[in-house]
């Protein structure tokens, strides 16, 4: 059985690495139902060249192919009901997955294991990403199952976005992963909504095949009400709740100056839960223009009150969030459309506290309606550690080359 799936697995490796002619997805409808199914394959390669600091790294170089297949289907059952469902099915040897990280676990979304199965030491997952119900009337939305949550309003660092957020420095963000939850929307006046929002929470489990395992710790739940009303030009909302038994208070902006300049803004105040930790502050403000050429900018400023106050205690940090070590950074972004075939994005990303910096840059080519190309690079500034220290925050991270084939159907 390991040897078919074996071959099976690599068989479709091959499919991805070489595009195949498009065919066109399956739709479907009469009066009252219909019936949608799409496709994506991707295929990649990576190459990372990581820092020279053996407590971190086991391994300088780290290269290797990727590949995996996406089924959506969506479906209408009636006028109001519909079901959507997103299946994967991937291949990541682990050399990839911890790229070489003595601290890296295998640890997916926090989510439930019970539709996700592991086979080839860990290295192929076939999962259910998406797999939900939904009411729509004209003032009500109802979702239930596993679906994306997203909070975000700026787009590189997102304080609000508590469930499966995206790192400031992901170009392809076409699919959030899903997580276990209920979602009500509902339509208070024409301009104003209601979202009330439950996401469920899992026991760690190493030996699961995502890292957590099919039982609900209720500690870990999440609720939150999201309260938005438009005023003028801008949308404003207020945001509360629980996140993993830690309260939670805060909101967001998103408008337009002078029907020129783009603002977006959100952050909140976490309440910790736990005796002897203070209350923390994160918030982000974003500013962005798109030119009628095509090139759009944005900056954005991020305050990160649960980082540390200093690189001595980095390792702490690191220890207990992961995400971002320091509490001020910026981000600078640019894209452009050089051709309607080709266009390229720029990131920069700079930690204030280490004067460390990661720069990121994206190329995107259309081959047809249905496959593209995507070429990517990021390259580590800052002081690299020694022994155990670390010294700067980007400088713990690798140099990275990678490329990517879609096609769609």
């Amino acid at each position: 059985m390991k040897l078919a799936l074996k071959a099976a697995t690599l068989s479709l490796l091959m499919l991805f690495l070489c595009v195949q002619p498009a065919y066109a997805f399956i739709s479907w409808s009469d009066e009252k139902s219909s019936l949608e199914i799409r496709g994506l394959l991707r295929g990649s390669g990576l190459l990372l060249k990581n820092p020279n600091a053996p407590v971190f790294y086991n391994k300088r170089s780290v290269s290797g192919l990727a590949g995996s297949g996406r089924l959506m289907i969506d479906a209408g059952i009636s006028d109001a009901w519909s079901i959507e469902m997103h299946a994967v099915q991937n291949y990541v040897p682990l050399t990839l997955q911890h790229g070489g990280s003595n601290l890296l676990t295998l640890q997916g979304v926090e989510r439930s294991d019970l539709v996700d199965w592991s086979y080839y030491s860990r290295a192929a997952h076939l999962l259910i990403d998406r797999l939900n119900l939904q009411y729509a009337s004209n003032r009500v939305n109802i979702k239930a199952g596993r679906q994306p949550v997203n909070l975000a309003t700026t787009f590189y660092f997102t304080p609000n976005d508590f469930f499966a957020p995206f790192a400031a420095q992901t170009f392809f963000r076409s699919y959030k992963p899903g997580v276990d939850a209920l979602r009500a929307d509902v339509q208070l006046a024409d301009i104003s909504q209601l979202s009330l929002i439950s996401v469920l929470g899992y026991r760690l489990d190493a030996g699961g095949d995502n890292g957590w395992s099919n039982r609900v710790d209720a500690a870990r739940n999440s609720y939150l009400a999201r309260i938005s009303a438009l005023f003028g030009d801008f949308e404003l909302a207020l945001l509360a709740g629980s996140v993993k038994k830690d309260r939670v208070v805060g909101g967001d902006l998103q408008g337009e100056l002078f029907e020129w300049l783009g603002v977006r803004a959100e952050g909140h105040v976490n309440f910790p839960d736990q005796a002897g930790l203070k209350r923390r502050v994160e918030f982000a403000l974003g500013l962005e223009h798109r030119w009628e050429s095509t090139l759009s900018l944005r900056a954005e400023q991020f305050y990160h009150g649960g980082g540390a106050s200093n690189s001595a205690t980095y390792g702490a940090v690191l220890a207990t969030q992961g995400s971002y070590l320091a509490r001020n950074y910026s981000a600078l972004g640019a894209s452009y459309e050089f051709t309607p075939l080709l266009s390229g994005d720029l990131t920069v990303i700079y930690n204030w506290m280490d004067h460390s910096a990661l720069a990121a840059v994206y190329l995107l080519y259309s081959l047809s309606d249905e496959s593209e190309l995507a070429f990517s690079g990021a390259v580590a500034r800052g002081v690299r550690p020694v022994g155990a220290r670390i010294n700067s925050e980007f400088g713990l991270y690798p140099n990275s080359l990678s490329a990517e084939i879609r096609s769609y159907f």
